[in-house]
């Protein structure tokens, strides 16, 4: 079990100001004051409702091994299984991705890993080197956001490791991403539903794929979810609605009695993709298909839980108004939100990418008659990893996968490699001059030269002896 030890520089910060609407044991004079040792589950959170229990969630280890195997396989050859054989990739993202690579995977799925490599701030003709985060995460930002940003920091997942400290690594890095979308792309700013995003991601890669993860989600997963006046979420209030008509229509017709608007249960779910509402090992098996099927599985997964919840006549007994079923909808039973049921039945709902875009064609119609032309025009939809990487077919450096550790040659190690060839090279060559002698003179003098040759033989083969050695040494040296 991993421990989250407050103090002695392992968790800076104290532990403060949990969520204001989350009840939580922490608080007391010792625990604030940075002398608490706290234990975790195995995603990092501390407490609240998304902490994991650790039943029936383990693979056996030798399950886990081989699934890694794999999925280093595909990530070495990336292109080509997305473009040969994405139904065996989008049948492993299903059975889940493993947690070692999970950040990865993620940023191979969603397109991320290209748009870091494509923007690293080398175009012709220019001499910047600079990442493109680096550049926007040195400016200083507008002011009217910061202050949003900064007040929301810590609603972000209060009850994980990585952002119960105020002010500390997590928060940080939080702040860093989201500052950077909105100078990225300054006409939409900062959203509160794209803290979670972010906040999920980092849990998983560091900042700047973090914010590269954020680019692709608001612009090719969700485009319009987190512009000014919301359309593009009301308007896939509207789809999930005419949708439902057709997988539970006794919940759809309850709905529609008490005039329950979509945009009154959905919001949540879809801005911010289930990562405040389920539990965590359910988030994470929700994410790894949505980031290779796309927004589908949202869809699907908002379908499962109304259809479980408002399914049946039986069920709405308890509910015959219109806040007994919001009510009914905030408190979702914990069995429908179980990892292995859901994701068997969002497997299996037949909704597809055809479905969604047909009903949205129909939607965006009704929406022009009612309420005119939409205010904010958003990129098409792409959906899931096929359709990105299709869109913008990436070359091979850029699929190419970067060491995040670098371990450089101490120079010292280097000079003597080269010392040790120079005195081989030198000794070869007395080698040579002796092997290359005149022949011998069968009646020698004192003075003769083969005598005083015989006489250094041994100390002369000490001598190489030593020399061999010492390159040997230094031969056997490792480069990490």
């Amino acid at each position: 079990m991993a421990k989250l030890q407050s103090g002695n520089g392992v968790q800076r910060g104290t532990v403060e100001s949990l969520a204001e609407h989350e009840s939580s044991s922490l608080g007391s004079d010792s625990e604030l004051n940075g002398f608490t040792e706290i234990q975790t589950d195995k995603y990092g959170f501390i407490g609240g409702a998304q902490q994991s229990t650790g039943e029936n969630d383990n693979i056996p280890p030798d399950v886990l091994r081989q699934r890694e195997a794999k999925w280093l396989d595909m990530l070495n050859s990336w292109d080509k299984w997305m473009a040969k054989k994405h139904k065996k990739v989008k049948l492993r993202c299903q059975k889940g991705i493993p947690p070692s690579l999970r950040g990865r995977a993620w940023l191979y799925l969603s397109g991320g890993k290209v748009k870091k490599e494509q923007n690293q701030g080398k175009f012709q003709g220019s001499k910047s080197h600079d990442a493109r985060f680096k550049e926007l995460d040195s400016q200083p930002g507008d002011p009217k956001w910061l202050d949003v940003i900064e007040r929301d920091l810590h609603r972000q997942f209060p009850f994980h490791e990585m952002f119960v400290a105020r002010g500390g690594h997590g928060q940080q890095d939080l702040f860093r991403v989201l500052k950077a979308y909105t100078l990225h792309r300054p006409e939409e700013g900062y959203c509160q539903a794209q803290a979670p995003i972010a906040a999920v991601l980092l849990m998983h890669m560091p900042a700047e794929d973090a914010f590269w993860g954020l680019v692709q989600i608001c612009e090719k997963y969700l485009p319009g979810y987190y512009s000014a006046g919301l359309e593009a979420i009301q308007l896939d209030g509207e789809i999930l609605f005419a949708l439902l008509k057709r997988v539970a229509p006794v919940a759809h017709r309850h709905l529609k009695k008490y005039k329950i608007d979509p945009i009154l249960y959905m919001t949540e779910w879809f801005m911010c993709a289930f990562s405040r509402t389920l539990p965590w090992a359910s988030v994470l098996r929700m994410w790894d298909m949505f980031f290779c099927e796309g927004v589908k599985i949202v869809f699907r997964v908002g379908l499962v839980l109304l259809k479980c919840m408002l399914g049946s006549q039986e069920k709405l007994k308890a509910c015959q108004g219109q806040y007994e079923t919001m009510e009914l909808l905030r408190s979702i039973e914990p069995r429908y939100m179980q990892e292995a049921f859901l994701v068997q039945e969002v497997i299996e709902l037949p909704v597809s990418e055809r479905d969604i875009e047909k009903e949205h064609l129909f939607q965006l119609r009704r929406w022009k008659e009612t309420n005119g032309e939409l205010h904010c025009k958003s990129p098409p939809r792409m959906h899931g990893a096929k359709a990105i990487i299709a869109a913008e077919p990436p070359s091979r450096q850029d699929l190419k996968q970067n060491p995040t550790i670098i371990v450089e040659v101490p120079q010292t190690t280097e000079s003597k490699m080269e010392k040790g060839k120079k005195a081989k090279s030198k000794m070869q060559k007395k080698t040579d001059m002796k092997n290359t002698s005149p022949p011998l003179n069968p009646y020698p003098l004192p003075s003769d030269p083969a005598l005083v040759s015989d006489t250094l033989a041994p100390s002369e083969s000490q001598h190489l002896q030593g020399s061999n050695q010492s390159l040997s040494s230094t031969e056997n040296d490792t480069y990490l």
